[in-house]
Order: C-alpha cells, then sequence, then structure tokens
C-alpha cells in the first residue's frame, strides 16, 4: 500500500482524509502495525489510480485475513522482523528457499534451532532463547495448514553437515529432513561440494511467491536481522539465481539418497 500511495504521490495526509483517520494511522497500516479493512484497501487503491484488480483484490484478501495471525501473539517480546517473516511465509502460494550454511528455519527441529539461537552473539538470555525457539517452532503450522504453500527448498552439503547441538542433534534432524521431504508439498534438493560453485552461494534466500507477482518478495538472512526486497529488477535476479542453484543441484529422489547417508554416518 506504501508503494502505490507513493507512487500516486500522495501524501500520508492526504490518504488519512479518505478515511477520515489520524494522519498516523496510515504508516502503521502499511507497516502492518494495525489492520485496515478490505474496504479501506479498495479505497485507498481507488485513490492511488491503481487499475491492476487482481493486485487490489490480493492485498484486500491479506487484509481480511491479518487480524488473526498467529504471530501478532509475539509481538512485543521479538523484533518486528521476525514477526514480518512469518507473515510473509503466510500469505505465500510457494516459498524458494536456497540455503549455504543454516537450514531452513521451517524444517529446523526444535534442539536444531535452540543451538542456532545459543550461538548467537550477544548470547542471548534462556528466556529469549525460548521466545525465539517457541516462535521458529509455529512458524511450521503454516506447512500443516489446509492448502499449505509449496516448499522448494535447496540445501547445501555444508549446511547438512553442520552439527548444531552435536552428532545426536544433528542426526535427528536430519531424519526430519527426510520425513518432511515425503510430503507432496514438499521439494528438497541438495547441492553437494563436487558440485562447485554457483550463484548466490554466499547468502541464505527465502523467495515468497504471493497470490500476484506484484507482492512477491525476497528475505535475505543477515546478523542484523532479515532484510526484505520487492524490487522487480531485483526480484527476477534472484529467481534467475535459484533456477541456476536447482539446475546443479541433485535430483529430489538422489538428494535424499545423499541425507540418509549423512545420517548413517552420524
Amino acid at each position: 500500500m506504501r508503494k502505490l500511495r507513493v507512487a500516486a504521490g500522495m501524501t500520508t495526509e492526504h490518504a488519512a482524509a479518505l478515511l477520515n483517520v489520524p494522519r498516523t494511522n496510515v504508516p502503521n497500516m502499511e507497516s502492518g502495525r494495525s489492520g485496515i479493512s478490505a474496504e479501506r484497501v479498495r479505497t485507498l487503491a481507488g485513490n492511488y489510480g491503481c487499475t491492476d484488480q487482481s493486485l487490489v483484490e490480493a492485498l484486500a484478501a491479506m487484509a481480511t485475513g491479518r487480524e488473526k495471525g498467529w504471530w501478532e501473539a509475539y509481538r512485543g517480546q521479538l523484533r518486528d522482523g521476525f514477526l514480518d517473516i512469518a507473515e510473509m511465509e503466510w500469505h505465500a502460494t510457494r516459498l524458494r528457499i536456497a540455503v549455504a550454511m543454516h537450514l531452513p528455519g521451517l524444517l529446523q527441529t526444535e534442539d536444531h534451532a535452540r543451538a542456532v539461537f545459543e550461538a548467537v552473539i550477544p548470547r542471548l538470555p534462556s528466556e529469549d532463547i525460548d521466545v525465539r525457539v517457541a516462535h521458529r517452532i509455529d512458524r511450521h503450522q503454516v506447512l500443516d495448514r489446509p492448502s499449505p504453500p509449496t516448499l522448494d527448498v535447496i540445501l547445501h552439503e555444508a549446511a547438512l553437515r553442520m552439527e548444531f547441538g552435536g552428532p545426536a542433534v544433528a542426526r535427528r534432524q536430519l531424519e526430519h529432513l527426510l520425513h518432511m521431504s515425503e510430503r507432496e508439498n514438499v521439494t528438497l534438493r541438495v547441492i553437494p561440494f563436487k558440485a562447485g560453485g554457483f550463484p548466490g552461494a554466499g547468502q541464505s534466500v527465502i523467495y515468497a511467491v504471493a497470490a500476484v507477482p506484484r507482492l512477491d518478495t525476497v528475505e535475505l538472512d543477515s546478523t542484523h536481522g532479515p532484510e526484505f526486497i520487492d524490487n522487480e529488477a531485483q526480484l527476477a535476479k534472484y529467481r534467475a539465481q535459484l533456477d541456476a542453484a536447482q539446475g546443479i543441484a541433485l535430483t529430489p529422489p538422489a538428494s535424499r539418497d545423499f541425507i540418509h547417508a549423512l545420517a548413517h554416518d552420524l
């Protein structure tokens, strides 16, 4: 909604006047800090001159279901970036993920996730670790809901060999990956060391495919928190990067065999 408003050259004051609300309500609606009705989405989009009706309806649908998002229970306990990732995943129709050193949060076991957060600098208090682990495990429910998004994951061998929590935890984590790979909506592909270099090898990428292309979003992990990208030129770059990585990865059956062998060796 902010992008549509800015493209229309409209100020927050003008947008607020259209809805008869205080000016501060508009940036809060745009950032997701407060709810907005589907009717108000359509009102603003119409006044912004948006003619893409599929985009308007997709935004309206997101607004209708936003207030009851499970992630809102964590507001005030975690940084907004954690909540934004969960909301992005929830509204995606397909998630394309490529990771080199860490396993995707959506596929982490509780013990693995705890070991990851215990390695954070500066060291987190135990209660903060508990909240982060609980949030990460709650993210998994997007894969268990009716009509879950398709999950396409590309894992580098390095990520599979990282023994967060020790060999026993790592073995259970690999077994969990194998279990999840049996789901119809989940596809795992492995890039072994011997495959050599590939585009984006130094990044962890989540590409969230939305109901309409203009709502697609890329999330990049960083030490200071998640970064979100929605510029079409950059989105195209990451689509090409994911396609290239998928092209050199093992097939899903070969990937499962590869993971099974690593688990057996632990």
